[in-house]
């Protein structure tokens, strides 16, 4: 959490609000994304923004997943909130008509960080990170192995504290930690919206803190993102799949920012490929293999990897 300033405290944690037309973002329209002051999670991507000429920022979308509404205390407006840490934000609105949209986000600045769109520049910035939960990681690091342009696979634990991040209280389900696979890629090869690709279909999105019989909040659909770029990738492509009604029910994958991953124990490295013939890696892991085999087929490696 950052530490904040008085006037911060107050907006955040009292929920005052700052004087119209004074917020550093009201007409600021810079590429990139906003995070919350306190917990630094993406909130809002500088494409939803718009000018309401209300006197404050305004935002007619959001990142999947990143704001909550609460009833306001004032027993008319709604509150929102960021969705991690509780911080608030300001008021949304609906029915005025303003954008296609019909929504206003009202947000305090004082409550955003805005972080630029930045360039590579390093000469082996084609070489990437990419970190994804969705269910057992045995299942994800068996899929992602097999890609061309995928370089490594790692499975470890992101979303909690270095002191759980083992296997027995992970699988506890209360230490705040997914089950992840950490995956370093060629980008030349294999595009981060292409590794996405195979994480919605390697996967069921639509089930909350639950992939089949593995139930708890450490098998939870999440994304873990390394950067802006990463955030505003997976945020358009969870709204091109919402709008084109790809699953069945809503998608309730986490879009949040890499803080840390801790590696998991030696003995699940290349877990699917050593012990096969376990119940069930034949009947959890195999078919998830296969069906990703069938719908990559041109992006496998040679030989078909796992």
């Amino acid at each position: 959490m950052r530490e904040l300033t008085e006037f911060e405290r107050f907006v955040i944690e009292s929920k005052g609000t700052e004087r119209p037309f004074s917020g550093e973002y009201n007409q600021h329209d810079a590429p990139g994304v906003y995070h919350c002051k306190r917990c630094d999670a993406p909130l809002y991507l500088s494409e939803h923004k718009f000018n309401a000429h209300c006197g404050w920022p305004a935002f007619d979308d959001e990142i999947p997943g990143a704001v909550k509404r609460l009833p306001d205390a004032d027993g008319h407006r709604v509150e929102i909130v960021c969705h991690q840490c509780g911080a608030h934000l300001g008021h949304v609105f609906e029915g005025e008509y303003l954008t296609d949209k019909n929504l206003r986000h009202c947000v305090n600045s004082v409550s955003m960080v805005f972080k630029g769109e930045t360039k590579q520049k390093s000469d082996d910035s084609h070489i990437r990170w990419a970190t994804l939960g969705g269910g057992c990681f045995w299942c994800l690091e068996a899929v992602f192995s097999q890609l061309r342009g995928v370089i490594a696979v790692k499975s470890g634990y992101s979303g909690g504290h270095a002191s759980s991040a083992n296997y027995r209280a992970v699988c506890a389900g209360d230490t705040g930690h997914a089950e992840v696979v950490q995956i370093e890629f060629d980008s030349h090869i294999i595009s981060y919206e292409e590794l996405l690709e195979v994480f919605w279909q390697s996967h069921d999105p639509t089930t909350l803190n639950r992939q089949g019989n593995d139930v708890g909040t450490q098998y939870r659909s999440v994304i873990f993102a390394h950067d802006d770029e990463q955030i505003k990738t997976a945020s358009q492509m969870i709204a091109r799949l919402t709008e084109a009604k790809v699953f069945d029910k809503p998608i309730v994958t986490e879009l949040v920012a890499l803080e840390n991953f801790y590696p998991a124990e030696s003995y699940h490295d290349a877990y699917f490929e050593h012990n096969g013939q376990q119940p069930y890696c034949q009947m959890v892991v195999k078919p998830k293999v296969d069906k990703i085999k069938a719908l990559f087929k041109e992006r496998l490696k040679s030989g078909g990897g796992a």
